[in-house]
């Protein structure tokens, strides 16, 4: 068969078809569990890396697929997908239009230079790397679950609409800006990991709760 299928790149596949799974609730309106399927394709991605340097012996050939197969599910799972996302909660305007576009472009010119570099890199050194160039196209499986959860502090749906602008901009702006992000720590990782999931879990279980808590303290 054509490909790799060991332990390796496992967590890139199940990133993938969460995506896949992500589009299917967004293109029917069930958003909250499109914001889920994000996270969780996010979650993914923020191991595949730490699951494959465990095995030693990898081939230049299995590493370069790896480099190749991350960064084409990444562009699926935080380029396409956040798209169709926003698209649906309202960004269907000719310039949110535009602007998801420049999102979606940031987002690939990122990948592939960061295809270049990183074989670069790995041809030089072993090393895990210790320093993100740009913002991680990831952020965006980060950054919608935590819009949502703020989103009942807005006061209307237009500061929602704008929110929504602004973090596409931002993010997609930032892909392609060439500065230096470190690398979170494994603590750090896990706490941000914790973070994301609380907020999930309280998009898909207790949003109506959450919503009405909201609305009592800006009665206060």
């Amino acid at each position: 068969m054509i490909g790799f299928y060991d332990y390796t790149v496992i967590l890139t596949y199940i990133s993938f078809a969460s995506a896949i799974s992500g589009i299917f609730c967004a293109s029917t309106g069930h958003l909250r569990w499109a914001v889920f399927f994000l996270a969780f394709s996010g979650l993914c991605d923020m191991f595949d890396g730490k699951i494959a340097r465990t095995k030693k012996n990898r081939t230049e050939d299995e590493k370069s697929f790896g480099i190749q197969i991350d960064s084409l599910c990444d562009i699926v799972c935080f380029g396409v997908f956040p798209i169709i996302i926003c698209y649906k909660l309202g960004m269907h305007h000719l310039c949110s239009m535009i602007l998801l576009i420049f999102y979606g472009l940031a987002g690939l010119i990122r990948l592939g230079y960061f295809n270049v570099m990183e074989a670069k890199r790995q041809n030089e050194t072993d090393e895990a790397r210790q320093y993100y160039q740009g913002l991680p196209i990831t952020s965006m499986a980060i950054a919608l679950p935590l819009l949502f959860i703020v989103s009942p502090l807005l006061h209307s749906h237009t500061a929602f609409q704008v929110m929504l602008h602004l973090v596409v901009g931002v993010v997609g702006t930032l892909f392609i800006v060439n500065f230096k992000l470190r690398k979170p720590t494994t603590k750090e990782l896990i706490v941000l990991v914790a973070i994301i999931a609380a907020a999930v879990l309280v998009i898909l279980f207790a949003w109506q709760s959450w919503w009405k808590f909201v609305l009592s303290l800006k009665k206060m």
